[in-house]
């Protein structure tokens, strides 16, 4: 009978735990950011605890406040500015304002006759081939863009109610983090030694995601932004927002976008733009994450860069924007369970209470 109830708990458990997942499912990315501004802004909010002694709430509410100043208002304020100029840019390419033959066009006229044959080498001279699939290309992508920019849009008032979740879950987890996670801590059966390092492992995931990632993208993407909005460069924001995102992944970064707007410009004639943006794409937006990161992320571990390109790209795929931070998060659990089977099984075996080492190993 003891073990019919044991396994009756056992079906309990986890039928209420995967209902509970379902219910919560639909807020998964508000919840999943919450813990994760908490967890990056738990230093500031222990901070002003000790200027605040036993008034969590207002450390918490302060903190809070900081965060809505400092991410959530001008993350909302570059979102709608996004919107707006994806939407005019459609309008322009639809107009016939923004032509990309005509541009490509000019940029391949300019061309030396040595680069020239290269291309002709390569199967690239065909100019109007390569238009019509620049151009259908394009008018996919800013269609998606426009897409995309009407349905968030529609559903703002949905947008609002995970924003409030975020913000609401982020409070009660700056204050009570430390007991919440003692609990579960405690509920997880495993070792007290293992539980503490996948909690470490964890948290640093969490933190070099979003300073040692994010921050140096959002940086990096700022910078990239400004120098086109100097140089003249139609929709500086679209291309800053772009270079943000790919400076998430690491092997392609804001190259990807930056260097072929170099050769462009240098091709058309615009020398002195050609070579601002190269000079600061090099000197400025390149050694942005070599300087920046390590400041931010400290001693972190640091998985290596193919493991962080493919999680963050299957972490896309799967979770949408959330795949930023589950992606590396799945990655480096993996590696930590891992790593602590190896050390058990290396681990020196101990005798038992009769004198004799264990009959078999982990």
């Amino acid at each position: 009978m003891r073990g019919l109830e044991k396994s009756t708990f056992l079906f309990l458990l986890i039928g209420t735990s995967l209902a509970f997942a379902l219910v919560l499912w639909p807020y998964f990315g508000a919840i999943l950011w919450a813990v994760a501004v908490s967890v990056v802004f738990n230093p500031v909010y222990h901070r002003l605890l000790r200027s605040t002694p036993g008034r969590r709430n207002l450390a918490a509410g302060i903190t809070l406040l900081i965060i809505l100043v400092m991410v959530i208002m001008p993350a909302t304020l570059i979102g709608i500015s996004l919107i707006q100029e994806a939407s005019s840019s459609y309008a322009k390419f639809q107009s016939g304002e923004i032509n990309p033959g005509a541009m490509l066009r000019q940029a391949h006229a300019a061309l030396p006759p040595w680069a020239m044959g290269l291309l002709d080498r390569f199967g690239l001279g065909d100019v109007d081939a390569i238009t019509r699939e620049i151009t259908t290309g394009l008018a996919n992508s800013m269609q998606m863009i426009a897409g995309k920019a009407l349905n968030i849009g529609q559903s703002a008032f949905g947008f609002l109610i995970s924003l409030g979740v975020m913000l609401y879950m982020t409070f009660f987890l700056l204050r009570d983090g430390y007991a919440l996670t003692r609990k579960i801590g405690e509920s997880v059966p495993l070792p007290p030694d293992m539980r503490a390092m996948l909690f470490e492992k964890f948290t640093t995931v969490i933190r070099a995601t979003l300073k040692g990632s994010v921050v140096v993208a959002v940086v990096q993407g700022a910078l990239g932004g400004i120098t086109f909005w100097i140089l003249g460069i139609h929709a500086p924001l679209l291309w800053a927002v772009l270079m943000a995102f790919l400076s998430l992944l690491p092997a392609i970064g804001t190259g990807f976008v930056w260097v072929p707007v170099a050769i462009y410009l240098l091709a058309t004639g615009a020398i002195w733009q050609g070579i601002v943006l190269v000079l600061v794409g090099i000197f400025v937006i390149g050694l942005v994450d070599n300087v920046l990161r390590p400041i931010l992320v400290g001693k972190d571990t640091k998985m290596p860069d193919y493991i962080v390109l493919i999680s963050t790209l299957g972490g896309l795929h799967l979770f949408g924007m959330n795949g930023i931070i589950v992606g590396p998060m799945i990655a480096a659990m993996f590696i930590a369970v891992w790593h602590i089977l190896t050390e058990l099984r290396h681990r020196p075996t101990e005798p038992d209470e009769t004198g004799l080492p264990p009959a078999d190993g982990l």
